[in-house]
């Protein structure tokens, strides 16, 4: 097989990309498995708010959500709204074609939510080009609407 004919590749009459835009495109599917105590996250964005479990006694937010508040130990947890600002603490660019409309390359980060450093998110750095993400830039939640759920991704904030 040619490299032109691959799967994901541009044939020579078709008009080539430089691959280092991260541009809104189609949204496939993505693969999403909810339960009781995570729905909240995913259904959040509806409303353009990023939400995380926060606790009653001690104050304190945190994710993955877990039944029991990591830090005092209190059941009291409720769904809190956070700022949405996050910096990037780390990222790779995936230049592999692992899913079927998630087209390489693109950015895979982690972030660290401003309102507590000490939660961390994997998500994708859009609205940029590749090469001017960073680690320590600055950025903020923007939803990807995915059939009944709203994905978490992350766009730099202005002024960045």
């Amino acid at each position: 097989m040619s490299e032109a004919s691959r799967p994901g590749r541009a044939s020579a009459s078709e008009p080539r990309t430089s691959g280092v835009s991260n541009a809104p495109r189609a949204v496939p599917p993505r693969f999403i498995v909810t339960d009781a105590g995570d729905e909240f996250f995913w259904r959040s964005g509806a409303d353009g708010r990023l939400r995380f479990l926060g606790c009653g006694s001690c104050g304190r937010v945190h994710h993955p959500p877990v039944p029991r508040c990591p830090y005092c130990g209190s059941r009291d947890l409720a769904p809190r709204a956070v700022s949405g600002d996050a910096m990037v603490a780390t990222f790779t660019v995936n230049h592999q074609p692992f899913m079927p409309g998630f087209e390489p390359p693109y950015v895979i980060a982690i972030v660290e939510i401003d309102d507590d450093p000490t939660i961390r998110l994997m998500t994708n750095i859009v609205g940029c080009a590749i090469e001017d993400v960073r680690i320590g830039m600055p950025v903020r939640v923007t939803f990807e609407e995915n059939g009944e759920w709203f994905v978490p991704l992350f766009e730099p904030r202005e002024g960045s």
